[in-house]
């Protein structure tokens, strides 16, 4: 038994029991069943209503019937009401009022119009009106009370209601109301609450299993969600949609995808809910075998891209960032319908492969369908003039957003052009411009002001940045890092010292760099900085030093300047060496076929020694070799960066 306690209660249990009798006189069976069927008639006539309109003329049917008290038919008029949205008061209300004897589903059919609507607590009070009057309520009387405290976030009274179900008796094991409960407990915040009346539960659903799911997911628990999901006896398409969707969700890909495997191998059906969570895993990771599989089960199963925008929209972006931005507008230009998510996903692509004339132009094509962009697509071009260096066009699109689209600035399109201005070295206007924002600028702000005092060398004005992030994002450990990286190009040990003591007291430890490529079949490899503990290590540390010393002959030198350590030049080097990106790219020159595009996902992002790098080697390699990196796509061929530098 779960036990809750509570300070006060405001619910008032009846002081006697109280039964109606009421007397009635004999009718003939013939004409009761007859009655019976008109009832049943007029409920599903009030059933397919979908208009008040309707609702009154079949209210008005039942009065001519005779029938202004039959409970089981008011019922069904207060849940259609409820349905349509009808305010409770006046109409349901009274409706409810001219009963003489109201039933426990006719005051559980109010409860639950007040337990949707509002005020919530009306709810409530109007339990414990028909508690006064002797009336037991049924199992959707808690529901729909519970419903209310979800809806109110309020857990106190969730409790109390909780409390309720145990001290009536018979609804405790109420399959129905535990989940009821779970899902209560769960919105409340409380998910320990939540997983005890599971464990309480005589008999549980599929219902009671996935609701849990869902929440550890949400919350980034994967492990106690994989742990329920495997317990559960019998696996629905929802169970699963719900473990793909947690692992995408919480940036795990590759369990997600494995998890997709498995639900294929189990034969369980698909449907575009999932779809568009194993679309966003293969997005994360990046890799071209697994985003062609999922669109062709996308095929298979019904959802292609050509018919279905929703599916089309998610696998626009999954080929944008896996890097094949070409790929992307095919499915664009084959969607027979298209929405501003599509177009959206589609200029936000353009932009992040640097392609800001496409973007712009899908933009004016956009316009001209009378589709209105809303913010993301803003955010989009937005970033596309941030990437390409178009100041004056990203300040004029700035400008109308609101003026003729109706989309208001949000934090985010402020962090796009403050990040427009500090990349074309304009810092003291991004600075102002943050200072004359009308809402209070978020972590994402800063940190565009920040990058920006990096690529332009002012520690000064990082300072000032780094102070806010520091209030916004303590543990934000990127901040930390970038300031230092500040302090150490502009030569002030000094300051770096005192940053990584800073990050020292607060525990604070650096994510290393880390790389994947895809090889042979598919198969994803995986590169830490430093990290020589693959299979092919020897190989691919003799195929770097081959690469370097082939583009020194060139004229390449290492940018030392990369390196933020007070450490040798051959140290530096060293270190260079090993960046994990350089380790992918050797690893890819020597597992592919030649002239195949060698496609390189980084978490950071890449360095400017790394970016010469991989312009050298496309040229001498006459490989097109792409990264993607926690900002952007760079595409290198022939000894040139798509970026032109501008990054």
């Amino acid at each position: 038994m779960v036990k809750f306690c509570t300070k006060t209660c405001l619910f008032i249990l009846p002081k006697t029991s109280y039964h109606q009798l009421q007397t009635q006189s004999f009718i003939p069976f013939s004409v009761r069943q007859e009655q019976k069927i008109l009832e049943s008639r007029l409920v599903s006539v009030l059933h397919g209503c979908t208009h008040i309109n309707q609702v009154k003329q079949a209210h008005a049917h039942i009065f001519r019937k005779g029938l202004e008290h039959c409970c089981f038919v008011l019922a069904k008029l207060l849940r259609t009401l409820t349905k349509l949205d009808v305010p409770m008061d006046p109409y349901p209300r009274l409706v409810f009022q001219q009963v003489e004897y109201p039933n426990p589903f006719l005051w559980t059919a109010l409860i639950r119009g007040y337990a949707l609507q509002g005020p919530f607590m009306e709810s409530v009070l109007l339990y414990n009106s028909m508690r006064r009057q002797g009336i037991g309520p049924v199992s959707f009387t808690f529901t729909a009370l519970l419903k209310a405290c979800s809806a109110a976030l309020d857990v106190n009274l969730g409790r109390q209601v909780h409390t309720q179900t145990i001290l009536i008796g018979g609804f405790g094991s109420d399959l129905y109301v535990g989940n009821t409960l779970i899902d209560m407990y769960v919105k409340c915040g409380c998910l320990g609450c939540g997983h005890r009346v599971f464990d309480e539960m005589l008999d549980r659903d599929v219902i009671s299993w996935t609701s849990l799911i869902v929440a550890y997911a949400k919350v980034g628990n994967m492990e106690a969600a994989s742990e329920l999901f495997d317990g559960l006896p019998m696996k629905d398409m929802v169970a699963w949609t719900a473990m793909v969707t947690g692992y995408a969700q919480n940036a795990r890909p590759r369990e997600a995808l494995e998890v997709f495997e498995r639900m294929q191998a189990a034969g369980v059906k698909t449907d575009e809910v999932t779809l568009v969570g194993v679309i966003s895993a293969c997005a994360q990771l990046g890799a071209a075998k697994y985003a062609n599989w999922v669109r062709d089960v996308a095929e298979q199963s019904g959802f292609g891209p050509t018919s279905n925008v929703v599916v089309g929209s998610a696998l626009i972006d999954m080929y944008a960032k896996c890097g094949s931005v070409e790929d992307a507008y095919k499915v664009f230009e084959r969607m027979e319908e298209r929405n501003v998510y599509s177009y959206s996903s589609m200029i936000v692509g353009f932009a992040m492969h640097g392609l800001a004339g496409a973007a712009m132009e899908l933009f004016d094509e956009m316009l001209k369908t009378e589709t209105k962009p809303n913010r993301v697509t803003f955010i989009g071009v937005l970033t596309a003039c941030s990437h390409a260096g178009r100041v004056e066009q990203g300040q004029r699109l700035f400008a109308m957003m609101e003026e003729c689209h109706g989309v208001a600035p949000s934090e985010d399109h402020y962090a796009c052009m403050v990040d427009l201005l500090g990349r074309a070295g304009r810092l003291e206007e991004a600075l102002n411009l943050v200072k004359m924002m009308p809402m209070n600028p978020h972590g994402g702000v800063w940190g565009a002001l920040l990058g920006a005092c990096r690529i332009h060398g002012n520690p000064d004005m990082a300072q000032i940045a780094a102070s806010h992030l520091f209030e916004l994002e303590p543990n934000g450990i990127g901040n930390f890092i970038l300031l230092s990286n500040i302090y150490a190009s502009a030569g002030r040990w000094d300051d770096v010292s005192k940053v990584r003591k800073l990050m020292r007291v607060k525990g604070l430890k650096k994510n290393p760099g880390c790389s994947w490529v895809e090889g042979k079949k598919g198969i994803i490899h995986e590169f830490f900085a430093g990290d020589m503990s693959h299979p092919k290590s020897r190989e691919i540390k003799q195929a770097l030093e081959d690469l370097l010393d082939r583009l020194m002959y060139l004229g390449y030198q290492p940018n030392l300047s990369s390196v933020a350590y007070d450490i040798s030049d051959e140290e530096k080097k060293r270190l260079l060496m090993s960046h994990s990106e350089k380790l992918a790219l050797a690893f890819g020159l020597l597992t592919t076929n030649a002239g195949c595009t060698i496609r390189i996902v980084k978490n950071l992002r890449i360095c400017e020694d790394c970016h010469s790098v991989m312009c050298g080697a496309s040229q001498i390699t006459g490989r097109e070799i792409v990264v993607r990196d926690n900002m952007r796509f760079h595409h290198f061929r022939n000894g040139r960066c798509s970026c032109d530098n501008f990054w």
